[in-house]
């Protein structure tokens, strides 16, 4: 593990931090951007590792998704099999 004084890696300024969170927020541009910042070799490491905890988190959020969706679509799908009977003989 190393210590801080024998640590080189440079600290991420203020406005860098600035740029990355406008970067952040722009669709599509961020998760391009996230993969560039977590896998270049210039990268600062600390820019690195965020890069890479937004793009695991991002993965574990589209799964939930995916499984939120399959289990209330096939709700849906159950329910639209078998319609009330005011739908199928109304009474005005």
């Amino acid at each position: 593990m190393e210590t801080p004084e024998n640590n080189s890696t440079l600290v991420v300024s203020v406005s860098d931090w600035l740029i990355t969170l406008l970067v952040s927020v722009i669709p599509v541009v961020n998760i391009i951007m996230f993969f560039v910042w977590a896998f270049r070799r210039k990268t600062n490491p600390n820019k690195a590792n965020l890069a890479k905890a937004i793009l695991i988190w991002l993965v574990i959020s589209i799964v939930i998704w995916a499984i939120i969706i399959v289990v209330f679509g096939t709700a849906l799908m159950g329910f639209m099999g078998t319609s009330p009977d005011f739908i199928e003989n109304p009474k005005y």
